[in-house]
């Protein structure tokens, strides 16, 4: 009996984007690196991530505007503390359900821990200058008695 193996589901995790269309602004892998002070290698590594999706014109990437946003997002992120993994998370959640309203609350969690956690590296990194301060004062009083 000859059954019929049902076509794949497209995902659409595989499709190359659509070109831009020809009026929308858009980049090559150098302009991106020169507007955001990155290498095009990192560029490449966020690519490589799925964290940028550029449209192909044979071997050439053209970033749109979304791509864009996308890597202000990330380089954001990477300053507040987050891992690439999270960034990820948090741009997919605006693409799927709750959507919007859920990457915002998440975000606000996110950002909370995050401010914590930095406080606390603020108050030990504080407690750590006063204890070099204490040590630095004390050589210098050691010093001076060995000198007299």
């Amino acid at each position: 009996m000859n059954t019929p193996i049902p076509a794949p589901q497209d995902s659409g995790a595989d499709r190359q984007p659509e070109a831009p269309e020809p009026d929308s602004q858009t980049f090559g892998i150098s302009d991106l690196a020169r507007q955001f002070q990155v290498t095009t290698r990192t560029i490449r590594f966020y690519e490589d991530k799925g964290l940028l999706n550029p449209a192909r014109q044979g071997m050439k990437r053209i970033y749109g505007q979304r791509d864009l946003v996308r890597l202000r997002l990330v380089l954001r992120g990477k300053r507040l503390g987050f891992s690439l993994d999270e960034i990820a998370g948090i741009m997919d959640m605006y693409d799927t359900d709750p959507g919007e309203i859920g990457q915002l609350r998440y975000m606000l969690n996110r950002l909370a821990e995050q401010r914590r956690t930095l406080l606390q590296q603020r108050r030990d990194l504080e407690q750590t200058l006063t204890e070099l301060d204490q040590i630095e004062a004390q050589c210098r009083r050691q010093l001076g008695e060995i000198r007299e």
